[in-house]
């Protein structure tokens, strides 16, 4: 005030800040005059129809309407909306804002038909632009802009479970946003490789390479820390080496906007063209409970789950199937007990199911095929495993395939040619790396010299300083997979290396038997040493109930992975034998029908809400694998083996990739060695669903 003119847009700006932080304190008496005097400044300076005028006309109406004065914040939303529209492109993302503020108006009014159809409104453009926003920049900086506008799904179900449960209009809308939002950042990172990969230049494959081979730095620093740098030298490497990284990414997402084609927003209608008539999709999301009746500040509930189900034909169903904090515990539960072999496992299985899929299953008519969508920590556990009323497991009367989102229907669409035949890794030697053969037989086995003192009988991700202990039972498991297949690649002992699967091209199968690691609490060691304009849209105009101040553990990409031959030493080659889940991303796996992976925990990585799980099973959706199987804790050495000799027997049947795992799991429930969930539930297939064809 003191360097500036009486009335000057920066002074406007300092009210409107000083009278939110008085709204947020319920100190509406001293917030409204300041407003006004906002509103006043910027109407008398500023050209009558200006973006800061509209705003101020805004930030007004919202105080108004957080007093519940409706009828005095009605018209100058609507005044704000029109000015918008008058002087703003047509998809503007304040324009998006504008109405859905008008949309929660109208909710706290109990005007629903109005509510959902200004909402509605708000989410196509938002769509639009979301579209837009992800075809640029590295994965982080598109998880900058999705934060933006994540509240809006909440937002969407709230309107729809809160305020209108019974009308059709509402949960059409809330299941469109699910299926538009869900796991959205897995999409576009994926197109923009697919895209790169199909329309490859020598250009393109340089930068492809050079990212790949920052990110293999950037994985080897993490995990073996040079002795001769200090702490602040080491954090300066790893800074410089992820800003570079993302520098590369963008510009890939650049480059792949040559091959782009605009995609049409999706629908229910699309999605249901794709769910064969005897399955059910069901999508399993978790939101917090929106309330814009409540206090300022206080407007976001504690968070639940609800589900969706769609079939392929009539209207999607729901349930809101309660607070999450109660089904959290639950899983964390189960899959303690699971992994602990507890002999009380059908009680804690009963109890889990009582909460989530008892309320679901009367929705699902007579359908057994289950297309499932879980997410945040519902995604960690296995179905099959859960007991229902009549005290039978969910695996003896449903068969369960995992998707990301029920969108993977469309992605699944376009699948593409294996170019190579099927490879098997197996046996490895954690101690030695040497030369990988390119064409070794099942006859050419590498028996590599063990150091048996303390062999595993689990493929443990229990690593203490990342050492591994042998894995016998994965040369029985590879040599009798191998018998089965035909013109198999088998790579064993010191030929098991990272740099072998570096060099893959589309194998039609890859089998991987060794260990797995995820780890939970790795340190962040620093962020991206970004200084340029990320320029990846407007700053959110509205609250937003995620948790969203800076993580500090590494990503979960860094976090979790697979361990090949030379690991314990740190050195295969110019590798470390550390194959992380960023690292995977980069594997040329497209046109790949199926990757196993017989690890422990390969299936496990954070439960990001609405993104699936940051692990390995995200890393090989972006590299293009069809489907996947994975653990979701350490597994039996032997029971493993015999789990896949009896799977792969049933896919050269042609039996369809989840069926063929339900069948081998009824069989090793009826016998008494392996009937503990324990040893047949572990792994779960996600992706493709059917038969493999030749």
């Amino acid at each position: 005030q003191e360097i500036l003119p009486e009335k000057h847009p920066h002074i406007a700006g300092s009210l409107n800040n000083l009278a939110a932080l008085y709204q947020s304190q319920g100190r509406y008496a001293e917030a409204e005059p300041l407003l006004r005097q906002a509103l006043a400044i910027n109407q008398e300076i500023l050209p009558e129809k200006h973006p800061l005028v509209a705003n101020s006309l805004n930030n007004l109406a919202y105080l108004y309407e957080s007093q519940g004065r409706y009828a005095e914040a009605e018209p100058l939303f609507r005044q704000a909306l029109a000015m918008f529209q008058e002087i703003l492109p047509e998809k503007h993302p304040d324009i998006a804002g504008s109405l859905e503020n008008l949309a929660f108006l109208y909710q706290a009014k109990g005007d629903k038909t109005s509510a959902i159809k200004y909402l509605t409104q708000s989410t196509d453009i938002q769509e639009t632009n979301l579209d837009t926003n992800l075809t640029v920049g590295s994965e982080r900086q598109k998880q900058e802009y999705m934060a933006t506008i994540s509240g809006t799904i909440d937002r969407s179900i709230s309107l729809h479970t809160q305020a209108a449960p019974n009308n059709p209009e509402a949960i059409r809308l809330a299941l469109t946003t699910i299926l538009r939002r869900k796991g959205r950042i897995l999409d576009a990172v994926t197109d923009n490789l697919k895209l790169i990969r199909q329309n490859i230049t020598p250009e393109n494959q340089q930068l492809l390479d050079e990212l790949a081979n920052t990110r293999t730095q950037l994985a080897a620093l993490i995990f073996n820390k040079p002795a001769n740098l200090t702490t602040e030298e080491y954090q300066n490497q790893v800074a410089n080496l992820k800003g570079k990284a993302d520098r590369q990414e963008a510009e890939l997402a650049s480059r792949s906007n040559e091959f782009r084609i605009a995609s049409q927003p999706v629908t229910i209608e699309a999605i249901q063209k794709l769910i064969p008539t005897d399955t059910a999709l069901v999508e399993i999301i978790s939101y917090y409970p929106f309330n814009p009746k409540a206090k300022s500040g206080e407007e976001w509930g504690k968070p639940h789950y609800a589900a969706y189900i769609l079939h392929s034909t009539g209207e999607p169903k729901w349930v809101d199937l309660g607070e999450a904090e109660s089904i959290n515990q639950t899983v964390k539960e189960f899959r303690t007990s699971l992994q602990r072999q507890d002999l009380l496992i059908k009680k804690i299985a009963r109890s889990l199911d009582e909460k989530v899929m008892k309320p679901i299953r009367p929705l699902l008519g007579n359908t057994k095929t289950i297309l499932l969508s879980p997410d945040s920590q519902l995604n960690l556990i296995p179905f099959a495993a859960l007991i229902d009323e009549n005290n039978q497991y969910l695996v003896e009367n449903y068969s369960i395939n995992y998707l990301t989102t029920g969108r993977d229907l469309i992605r699944l669409q376009n699948r593409g040619e294996s170019k190579d035949n099927p490879l098997l890794m197996a046996d490895v030697d954690f101690n030695k790396s040497g030369a990988s053969l390119a064409n070794n037989s099942p006859s050419q086995i590498s028996n590599s010299p063990t150091q048996p003192t303390q062999i595993a009988n689990r493929r443990s991700s229990e690593i203490d300083g990342l050492q591994f202990n042998p894995l016998p039972g994965t040369k029985i498991e590879a040599e009798a997979i191998a018998t089965l297949l035909k013109n198999v690649t088998l790579l064993t002992g010191t030929q098991a290396t990272e740099n072998a699967l570096k060099q893959i091209k589309s194998p039609q199968i890859l089998h991987i038997a060794t260990h797995g690691f995820f780890l939970t609490d790795l340190e962040l060691v620093a962020s991206a040493n970004l200084n340029e304009d990320r320029g990846l849209g407007v700053v959110p105009r509205f609250d937003n109930p995620k948790n969203l101040s800076p993580n500090q553990t590494e990503n979960p990409l860094l976090r979790s992975g697979i361990v090949l031959a030379g690991s314990n030493k740190r050195q295969s080659g110019d590798e470390d034998g550390v194959l992380t889940a960023l690292e995977t991303t980069y594997l040329r796996l497209y046109g790949t029908k199926l990757v196993v992976l017989s690890a422990c925990e390969t299936g496990v990585g954070d439960a990001e809400n609405g993104e699936g799980v940051y692990g390995l099973r995200r890393a090989l959706v972006i590299a293009g694998a069809e489907s996947q199987l994975m653990s979701l804790w350490s597994v039996s050495d032997e029971g493993t083996k015999d789990l896949m000799v009896k799977y792969y027997t049933r896919l050269l049947k042609n039996e369809g990739r989840s069926e063929a795992l339900r069948q081998v799991q009824l069989e090793m429930l009826k016998d008494k060695k392996y009937q503990h969930p324990y040893f047949w539930s572990a792994f779960i297939p996600s992706g493709a669903w059917s038969g493999m064809g030749n």
